[in-house]
């Protein structure tokens, strides 16, 4: 990648913070020597296209890009890095919650019951959700049990809430039988009273799982990224100047990226024919 400074970084706006995100963090690297600027999508698959277009050296990927990016430039002949994440970022889980009064024990009494997973192209709510019911129970959507999906801003990854959210409210009104929710939303929901205190209790839960992390676009060059990198994992928690920051971003600190956390999404994405191993799109409901 051949580029003059300022270097791009990409992201999704999935929120409107991400503008003050992003140009706080943008300031931040400005004030040391390293200049960046960035560009806004609306849904992921046009970032991560843009990562081979050679439109922007860096992108803010969910663990959903990230494997598509990998396939990508595996196919290529390509490399992709997974740079940094965030400390929230590391050691997820998700969960399934079911009424408290719900006569669902374990996975086998989800025979014939239905579902509530989150928006189509969520890791957390749907992907992993179905891979672990696949693997763990030999269930399957559609032969076993009915998915009911609670779709919202497709595109975004699931980097929303909502879609979740929508699935605890349909589970408490008794719409659904059980539903999949990412274990700090389930915590969220029963603070604010989504899942009342009492109503409702987990049945079981997925294996750890990672979820974003800043990806290096193929070709950007060894020197560059390093700089990046460095400086983002100084931000320090403790500097009343960052901290706003990464408090916005839902951080503390960042860690060195890795890749390890992303083989139960990797299994899901090819059982759940999602992307192929080119990372083209091949689930034909998706829209974004």
């Amino acid at each position: 990648m051949t580029q003059a400074q300022p270097w791009m970084l990409g992201a999704v706006a999935y929120a409107p913070k991400v503008v003050t995100i992003w140009e706080g963090f943008k300031a931040y690297f400005a004030e040391r020597g390293f200049a960046f600027d960035y560009l806004l999508y609306s849904n992921y698959e046009t970032q991560v296209e843009a990562q081979f277009k050679g439109d922007v050296a860096f992108a803010w990927n969910s663990p959903l890009a990230w494997v598509r990016a990998e396939r990508m430039a595996r196919a290529r002949g390509q490399q992709v890095q997974a740079l940094a994440m965030r400390d929230s970022d590391m050691d997820l889980a998700s969960v399934l919650v079911v009424r408290s009064e719900s006569p669902v024990q374990d996975l086998a009494d989800l025979r014939g019951k239905t579902i509530g997973f989150g928006a189509i192209d969520s890791p957390q709510a749907t992907l992993i959700p179905l891979d672990h019911l696949r693997h763990q129970a030999d269930l399957v959507a559609g032969r076993d049990y009915s998915a009911r999906r609670f779709d919202v801003l497709g595109g975004k990854h699931g980097d929303h809430i909502g879609g979740e959210r929508d699935a605890a409210l349909a589970l408490m009104k008794g719409e659904i039988d059980a539903a999949w929710m990412i274990a700090g939303n389930q915590r969220a929901f029963a603070h604010e009273g989504t899942l009342p205190a009492g109503g409702s209790r987990i049945v079981a839960s997925t294996g750890l799982f990672d979820h974003c992390n800043m990806t290096v676009s193929p070709g950007v060059p060894a020197d560059v990224a390093r700089r990046f990198g460095e400086i983002l994992l100084g931000m320090d928690w403790n500097d009343p100047a960052v901290r706003p920051l990464l408090e916005l971003e839902g951080l503390k600190a960042w860690h060195p990226g890795r890749t390890s956390g992303y083989a139960l999404l990797e299994r899901a994405v090819s059982d759940e024919h999602f992307y192929d191993d080119q990372g083209h799109i091949t689930e034909p409901a998706y829209r974004y």
